[in-house]
């Protein structure tokens, strides 16, 4: 969704609020394919859904949650160095042996996210937020927007985008806009945690495979 008049925290907020929605529905609507979920593909599966439903997001800056991993004991496969973005392995590090329960990572590096993000009074951050569950990783993604135009042309600059591949939306800010935010879920990763399913292939609602599209 896509929220005018909206900041970074009210858009974690209603992320965090959704993804507690959809939970609390599969649970409760959806109780049958629940107990099958938790007979057939994982035990306790419906104990470790009805936890998260209970837990509160912590909340940590991109910079505290890598000096986390680079104080933790253990041997990650991918580099932890503060530009760099942050892996599966050091998402679920952050969720399932730091903090043992679900995350919201936000003000990332500039450089590593979209021009369309909005820049912190930092210049070196931006407006944006990842939401990590134990097991997956990251599971929704958002911003807060760029809605200045001189900063949004100086974010198109940064990432070099060329500017006549994005003219229609120098119009949406051109004469004025407000403040807006949004996010975005991955559906199957949700369907994979909510199911217990160990690989994300076994989540997808319809077959994607290379060289398969017919149309």
């Amino acid at each position: 969704p896509e929220m005018a008049f909206c900041d970074l925290a009210e858009d974690m907020q209603l992320a965090g609020e959704f993804l507690m929605y959809l939970f609390n529905y599969a649970l409760t609507e959806c109780a049958e394919d629940m107990k099958f979920f938790n007979e057939r593909i994982e035990p306790h599966r419906i104990e470790t859904l009805e936890s998260l439903v209970k837990s509160k997001f912590e909340i940590l800056t991109y910079t505290e949650a890598i000096d986390i991993l680079m104080k933790a004991n253990k041997k990650f496969e991918f580099p932890v160095k503060w530009g760099l973005d942050l892996q599966a392995e050091h998402e679920r590090y952050l969720c399932e042996e730091h903090i043992k329960g679900p995350i919201m990572v936000r003000d990332y590096p500039r450089e590593i996210k979209a021009f369309y993000m909005r820049v912190n009074d930092d210049d070196k951050t931006v407006a944006a937020v990842d939401v990590l569950v134990p097991q997956i990783g990251e599971i929704i993604g958002g911003s807060q927007r760029e809605e200045r135009f001189d900063k949004l042309k100086e974010q198109v600059a940064y990432h070099h985008v060329k500017e006549d591949s994005i003219w229609w939306y120098y119009e949406l800010r051109r004469y004025g806009t407000v403040p807006h935010a949004g996010f975005g879920l991955g559906f199957t990763r949700a369907l994979m945690y909510m199911s217990g399913m160990a690989n994300i292939r076994d989540a997808i609602p319809f077959p994607r495979t290379p060289r398969n599209a017919k149309f």
